[in-house]
């Protein structure tokens, strides 16, 4: 990981699902995070080291970039996807959509807990915590058996250096 950051260190960043609900174990939501991620480090807005997509949470490891702020690149993965999933939802699956509608003044619909987790990495040795932590998340829920398995995770690209996703970054660039 290198040293130098020029306004934010690297952030291990949580998003949870509404109540936990399993809504990304279906790989087309997944891949709508992916495409709002890919979107995130083509633009130039943040550099993404390493993530795991599970059924009701999702874990990243990621860096704005300068002229960048956490809270801008977070509304804008979190707002995106859910808007896409309601899209998604509306047309295919009406009943599950029913199961995030919420009473709440700026929206009829919420996919996302409000309270995202964001923690700062200052240190290689928490940073590479937390990549463990990410890699085996899928492993320790019964998903695979080695963390490269698993499709929707930053492992295989650690492990191989294959990037089938085009947009990570390694921690050691």
């Amino acid at each position: 990981m290198k040293q130098i950051y020029p306004e934010y260190w690297p952030q291990f960043f949580t998003a949870t699902i509404l109540e936990w609900k399993p809504l990304l174990h279906q790989d087309n939501y997944k891949d709508e995070i992916i495409k709002s991620l890919r979107f995130l480090v083509k633009q130039k807005r943040i550099k993404l080291y390493a993530f795991v997509i599970m059924s009701n949470h999702m874990h990243l490891i990621w860096q704005p970039l300068p002229r960048q702020t956490l809270q801008t690149i977070q509304h804008s993965l979190l707002k995106y996807t859910a808007q896409e999933f309601k899209i998604d939802l509306q047309k295919n699956n009406a009943g599950l959509l029913e199961q995030f509608k919420v009473a709440a003044k700026d929206r009829t619909y919420q996919f996302w807990e409000r309270n995202s987790l964001s923690i700062e990495l200052r240190s290689s040795k928490v940073f590479n915590q937390k990549l463990e932590y990410i890699h085996h998340n899928p492993v320790k829920a019964g998903l695979c058996t080695l963390p490269e398995d698993y499709y929707y995770s930053s492992a295989k690209f650690y492990a191989t250096g294959i990037d089938d996703f085009g947009m990570l970054t390694n921690a050691d660039d």
